[in-house]
């Protein structure tokens, strides 16, 4: 094992044996799934010698043969300090445990790489006194997330005691989250379901897809609403939560959702994002398990687009 500096600070230290032989050792790195590393970085921490091959600083072009040993460390993130903005938020209902708000589309949930302020995490610190640390710094009181470009329901716990019994639903899919999307196309059958395995994308790795031996299982339900032609309204209810899932299966069985940057090449409408909305939300409150319904109307500029179909 390679000598490492007492000063640095380690998260994970991690060991690879390649069965692939000639494959670049970058390329290889960003293609495992436990790291969830964009190439780009990955060439980060090689430049920084923390990835080495057979305990000998490795190069990014370096063409791996069976038996190589890689070692690679990952240093643990910086955490950065977030800051309350007073962002008006649309809560749809709040006691002393959680909150459930209807997000904008465009507004991102929590702070990350390219958007530390203006997120719905900036907004709560500054509505609330305390929320649940058990997310971190960057993540307090977030139990669930939706895209960017997503509108919709989110629920946030509040204190640890939500935040544990909330996430313990949704470990357990007790948490029932529907939601209404418009597809290009127009689907065969009246109600259907995706099955198929979700994990990162082998090639482009910011984005995610369907990869039958290394994904994670993932279920999507769908049920047509209305047919428009080309294009169909749906309803649609998960079964499992994996990144970006809606979006991925309906672009994998030949119907992307409507306005989708990165799973779909059709442009029509002018929309901000795609056309998808977290639209029901029902689960057990964490204290009182009393089980709570919430609905939230379908944002105007998406009713905008389905009365230009009709």
């Amino acid at each position: 094992m390679m000598e490492l500096d007492r000063d640095l600070e380690i998260e994970e230290l991690l060991e690879f044996h390649p069965e692939e032989e000639n494959i670049r050792l970058d390329v290889y790195l960003s293609s495992q799934e436990e790291l969830s590393l964009t190439r780009s970085r990955i060439q980060k921490l090689i430049d920084e010698g923390l990835v080495q091959v057979n305990d000998v600083p490795g190069k990014a072009n370096y063409k791996l043969r069976k038996g190589d040993k890689i070692t690679l460390i990952l240093p643990p993130p910086k955490e950065l300090k977030v800051e309350p903005e007073n962002i008006p938020l649309d809560i749809i209902y709040e006691d002393e445990d959680i909150i459930v708000i209807n997000k904008p589309q465009g507004m991102v949930v929590h702070p990350a790489h390219g958007n530390y302020s203006g997120t719905v995490v900036n907004a709560l610190l500054a509505h609330c006194q305390d929320l649940s640390g058990i997310g971190g710094v960057m993540r307090p009181g977030i139990v669930h997330r939706l895209d960017k470009d997503t509108s919709g329901l989110l629920m946030i716990a509040k204190n640890d005691l939500a935040h544990l019994g909330l996430t313990e639903q949704i470990k357990n899919r007790a948490v029932q989250k529907k939601y209404l999307a418009l597809v290009y196309g127009n689907l065969k059958e009246e109600k259907g379901t995706i099955d198929a395995p979700i994990g990162r994308h082998p090639i482009d790795r910011k984005k995610m897809a369907v990869v039958p031996r290394t994904g994670k299982p993932a279920v999507t339900h769908y049920q047509v609403l209305r047919r428009y032609g080309n294009h169909t309204y749906l309803e649609i209810d998960l079964e499992t939560g994996r990144t970006h899932q809606i979006r991925v299966h309906l672009a994998y069985i030949g119907h992307p959702v409507v306005g989708d940057p990165v799973y779909s090449s059709k442009k029509r409408f002018n929309l901000p994002g795609q056309f998808l909305h977290a639209h029901q939300l029902i689960f057990k409150h964490p204290r009182t398990g009393r089980t709570l319904e919430f609905t939230a109307p379908l944002p105007e500029v998406m009713q905008k687009v389905l009365r230009s179909l009709e």
